[in-house]
């Protein structure tokens, strides 16, 4: 598990780094920085939901749909997103790259390196920063979504995921122009 004060990259709004700073004194100043996060399927297309355990420090108790954390200094957001899967679920996987974008909901601004990985049924998380884990549809994670307490962050990535699969999936000639990675600020992977 990672502290509060663990040391950051400072960036503007076009993701450049500014600086090294404290993930407290980032959160503090709302200044940007980087956080990446992975949605987790299995290879039936459910998705990896958990609860937070109760003695993290940012959001304790609440559900997540992502997995993820603070990208570290000099560490691209792929990196940290296989390391956070490593560390939260036990999981050794490469998580594919899907899009980025400045997510303000949260306790501060932050770029949100968004991803996608097949994780097996097996995982083994971290008990200091899982309590709970389980597996849900896409119909069953928009319900809970609707009912149980999961984190801003949660809403807005997984928001923005299904517009980028649907995207994805539809001609090109269908696609909404200002999807995402397509609004001012946002790059897809």
């Amino acid at each position: 598990m990672c502290g509060v004060d663990e040391l950051l990259e400072r960036v503007d709004g076009r993701d450049r780094v500014l600086g090294v700073v404290s993930r407290r004194e980032a959160v503090r100043e709302g200044w940007l920085h980087r956080v990446a996060v992975t949605v987790c399927r299995d290879d039936r297309g459910r998705i990896l939901v958990h609860r937070r355990s109760e003695r993290v420090s940012r959001f304790p108790g609440r559900y997540e749909v992502v997995v993820g954390g603070a990208v570290h200094v000099g560490e691209s957001y792929e990196q940290a997103a296989a390391r956070e899967l490593a560390e939260e679920l036990g999981v050794r996987a490469l998580p594919r790259p899907l899009f980025t974008f400045v997510n303000r909901s949260g306790l501060s601004p932050h770029w949100l390196g968004v991803h996608e990985a097949v994780v097996p049924d097996a995982v083994v998380p971290d008990p200091d920063e899982v309590a709970w884990h389980g597996r849900l549809t896409e119909p069953e994670l928009r319900s809970a979504l609707l009912e149980w307490h999961f984190t801003p962050d949660s809403h807005e990535a997984f928001g923005r995921y299904l517009a980028f699969r649907t995207a994805r999936l539809s001609p090109p000639s269908a696609r909404h122009p200002l999807a995402p990675g397509t609004q001012t600020g946002e790059t897809s992977q």
